[in-house]
């Protein structure tokens, strides 16, 4: 019991040793998988995602992949199961010839981390490969004088396999004049040599057939034949011997294809053709067979083939001299392949990043690199180096990876752009170097605010401005990129004499142009101040502010007011003043007091004397508008002087203001009332004519507008004769064959003479009448009447009125002469009536060759109707 838990303690020690040592190698970034060889594609190798604790749902996120070094991958990632898992099928053989123990390396490179995890897969070998000799059928040569117990070297079998699957054993079978020695090479190696056990005699048996088979140990165990046949020669005393046991060469493998390498030497004391010798190899590989090629004469090794340090850097064979009797003799020959420095450092971008934000904090990685030199020593020894100027530098991270990362934190607007060039340099002489340029593209940060091209702005203003008026425009540069230099601009909120700024002014947001949103006014603002900010669209969003300062220009828009002497109201007076008689020239006797709203030039007043009663007895100062005596007041000057003095300032265009001035001569106060109560009485006086006068002129504007309302009446009378006349000329047709004496003609217009007989038929209910002129008449009928059964209508009657009237109306016929003619008028045709009947007057309006009954009055009855007639008419009908 005791040593059943001795034996558990102990495998739960080595379990824990195991779990620590892969939980070590992980932490260093170092997976180790075992698989065995020439399994199918897609097998199971290992759980990246497991032993190096990645989340599966960000594999593909991140950018995890595998590479490997050389150009066949036979490793990769499966996305959804984070396993590796073999990309080919992996032969151990061919990829690890001659090597004990054959590991494949790759790397798991987490792009998103820019890091880089190293593995190792060792391979494992299988008994995949059977023993096999280079030739399976020898012949061997002896003399039958040979000695009982000489040794001769067979050729050795190849079993590519390692360890227990290689060559184990050999056995010989065949004969019983030999015998099987193996013996121990230097390497550890199985070197077969078949023993004469017994004396050969050529009389006896002139050939003798042997079999060699090699075996390796696996399970199942597989084998390898050569055929041995001996020739029993006549006595040959001497076999050839190689001048040395071992040869050694060092070349470089940058030799000249075809170069004889070493040449090996065998001498046989024979003569003839015992002492003929010839050479060939005896043990050399497939690999070492396509390199090399022996000269069978002169045992001249020769390269067939470029020599590569890093595909190998010895061979060894052996090399058998022969005679023509059949012996031999066996010599090794060691070749070493010196390296040169005839490879240029490779540098392999594994990850990189296209960009990176200019806030990346110092040592951001920016991209992995593997960097690698084939050769050996110090020719394969690489430095790698990045320009000092650039912010950037390089740090070891796993065996050949190198990282690129940021040595300070960057800035756009000083750079935009980096192409880093990775310099790698071996130490071989002269070095050889190779270099890798990685484009990385700084992305921008909102890190600037917008700066505007002034540190302050200022305007001046005209007052009385268009509303909308461009006054200046603000500009703001922003050194960012994109969105983060995308500017706007708006007004910092204040007041203006009580109301808000946007009411007087405003910024476009996009162009910074500032606008007035009123017509300023000096009078009431001379200068507004305000800030406007500057915002970019970054996010956050950095702004500035920047002051504008708009100055009000005054304009001469306000006109000099006078406020001495005031206006006078009414009809009174105002601004008198007294002027001794006895004044002396230049005494005061008034000043004529002004402003102007204006400022600077604008607001300058000048005065001058327009009209004065007489203008040599004053003169008024230009600046002060003081008003003196330019000399002594005359006793015929009059009493009372009234002076009128425009005020001018200095605008462009200049304004003014008159004032008006009286100025009493007069020696005292009693002087100056009586005057200016006889001047009252000369005013009321003048009243009525002033009232008289305004009287006239209504009058004649009363005549005036009379007498164009009777041209216009006039010209209206013109205009409607003229039409009826232009009615009348165009049916004249109807009255064709009538004589000329029948009519009286005014103004163009014609009418019956005579007077004739008619018919009127009306109906009461109906809105349409005919108006019929019969044949029959008492007196001066027309003549050339037409039948009764083909009436023609004297006024162009339409012929279908009656028969479009309504004939289920009654009608109301009556046939009349006329007793007494009466010649219408060119407005009416008067028919003839008799003093027992009433008379009727009908009036008719013309449109479209229709004639609607306007108005009639017939014995005190109205009535309407509809004929067809040529103008507009009035007809008296006598009932």
């Amino acid at each position: 019991m005791c040593v059943l838990g001795w034996l558990w303690v102990r495998r739960d020690r080595a379990m824990l040793w195991c779990v620590l040592v892969a939980a070590w190698k992980a932490a260093c970034g170092q997976l180790r998988y075992s698989v065995p060889e020439e399994m199918p594609k897609g097998s199971f190798v290992g759980d990246v995602a497991k032993d190096l604790a990645l989340d599966l749902p960000t594999l593909q996120d991140r950018g995890v992949r595998v590479v490997s070094e050389g150009r066949t991958q036979y490793f990769a990632l499966h996305g959804k199961t984070g396993h590796l898992v073999t990309a080919e099928r992996i032969d151990r053989e061919q990829l690890c010839e001659s090597v004990q123990q054959c590991v494949l390396r790759c790397e798991v490179i987490v792009e998103g981390e820019m890091r880089v995890y190293g593995i190792e897969v060792e391979i494992r070998d299988i008994n995949d490969n059977a023993p096999s000799f280079r030739e399976t059928e020898t012949e061997l040569r002896m003399s039958e004088t040979t000695a009982m117990g000489s040794r001769f070297p067979l050729a050795e079998a190849h079993d590519p396999d390692v360890g227990r699957n290689s060559l184990q054993r050999y056995e010989l079978s065949g004969d019983e004049h030999f015998s099987l020695s193996v013996q121990a090479g230097p390497g550890g190696d199985q070197r077969p040599e078949l023993v004469l056990a017994k004396a050969l005699d050529r009389e006896e048996a002139a050939f003798h057939e042997l079999v060699l088979r090699a075996s390796d140990g696996g399970e199942p165990s597989r084998t390898g034949t050569a055929r041995i046949r001996v020739a029993v020669l006549d006595a040959n005393d001497n076999a050839p011997a190689f001048s040395q046991a071992e040869y050694t060469v060092r070349v470089a493998e940058d030799v000249p294809v075809g170069s004889a390498l070493l040449t090996v030497t065998a001498t046989d004391a024979d003569e003839g053709m015992n002492g003929n010798v010839k050479y060939s190899f005896k043990k050399i590989s497939d690999k070492t067979s396509k390199i090399f090629q022996l000269d069978v004469e002169r045992g001249d090794i020769i390269l067939v083939r470029s020599l590569d340090f890093e595909e190998g850097d010895s061979y060894k064979v052996e090399v058998q001299a022969h005679d023509g009797g059949g012996l031999s003799d066996t010599a090794k020959v060691t070749i070493t392949v010196t390296d040169v420095n005839d490879n240029v450092p490779e540098i392999s971008v594994r990850s990189a990043l296209n960009d990176i934000s200019e806030d990346a904090p110092p040592g951001t990685v920016v991209a992995l690199l593997h960097v690698q030199d084939r050769d050996s020593g110090p020719n394969g020894q690489v430095r790698c180096s990045i320009a000092e100027s650039l912010p950037f530098r390089l740090e070891k991270t796993f065996e050949d990876y190198y990282r690129v990362v940021t040595a300070e934190v960057l800035d756009r607007e000083a750079v935009s752009e980096y192409n880093v060039t990775v310099r790698a340099s071996d130490g071989g002489s002269p070095p050889l170097w190779s270099s890798a340029v990685l484009s990385l593209r700084v992305l921008d940060v909102n890190d600037n605010a917008p700066v505007f091209a002034e540190a302050r702005y200022s305007a001046r203003v005209a007052e009385n401005n268009a509303a909308g008026a461009l006054v200046l425009t603000v500009r703001a540069a922003d050194a960012d990129w994109g969105q983060n230099a995308r500017v706007r601009y708006r007004l910092w909120e204040g007041r203006v004499r009580g109301a808000p700024l946007s009411s007087y002014v405003s910024v476009h947001a996009e162009t910074g142009a500032l606008y007035a949103l009123r017509s300023f006014d000096y009078e009431e603002v001379r200068e507004v101040g305000l800030w406007v900010r500057a915002e970019d669209g970054g996010a956050p969003s950095l702004s500035s502010n920047v002051s504008v300062r708009l100055v009000i220009v005054d304009e001469n828009d306000n006109a000099p007011q006078v406020l001495y002497p005031p206006p006078a109201p009414g009809a009174g007076w105002a601004g008198v003043e007294l002027a001794p008689r006895s004044a002396e020239p230049g005494a005061l006797v008034a000043k004529v007091v002004a402003v102007d709203a204006d400022a600077g030039q604008n607001a300058w007043l000048s005065y001058e004397l327009a009209k004065a009663t007489e203008p040599a007895l004053f003169r008024v100062g230009l600046h002060s508008g003081e008003v003196r005596t330019a000399r002594v007041p005359l006793s015929r000057d009059a009493a009372r002087q009234s002076l009128v003095v425009v005020v001018k300032d200095h605008g462009r265009p200049a304004l003014s203001a008159t004032a008006t001035l009286t100025v009493v001569l007069a020696e005292s106060v009693g002087e100056l009332l009586s005057e200016l109560g006889s001047a009252a009485a000369a005013a009321a006086a003048g009243e009525p004519s002033v009232s008289l006068t305004r009287w006239l002129v209504l009058a004649v504007a009363a005549v005036s507008c009379l007498f164009l309302a009777f041209l216009l009446l006039l010209l209206a009378l013109r205009l409607r004769r003229w039409r009826r006349s232009q009615l009348l000329a165009a049916g004249s047709g109807a009255l064709r064959g009538v004589p000329a004496s029948h009519f009286v003609g005014i103004d163009g217009v014609r009418a019956f003479l005579h007077s004739y007989s008619h018919e009127v038929s009306l109906t009461a209910d109906s809105r349409k009448s005919q108006l019929r002129f019969s044949g029959g008449s008492c007196c001066d009928t027309l003549p050339a009447r037409p039948p009764p059964d083909e009436p023609a209508p004297l006024l162009a009657e339409d012929a279908d009125g009656a028969r479009r009237a309504d004939p289920d109306a009654p009608p109301v016929s009556s046939s009349h002469h006329a007793c007494s003619a009466t010649p219408p008028s060119p407005s009416s045709l008067s028919f003839p009536t008799r003093a027992l009947c009433p008379v009727c007057t009908m009036r008719f309006s013309y449109k479209e060759g229709k004639a609607s009954l306007i108005s009639s009055l017939c014995g005190g009855a109205s009535f309407s109707g509809e004929v067809n007639v040529v103008s507009l008419f009035s007809v008296r009908v006598v009932v």
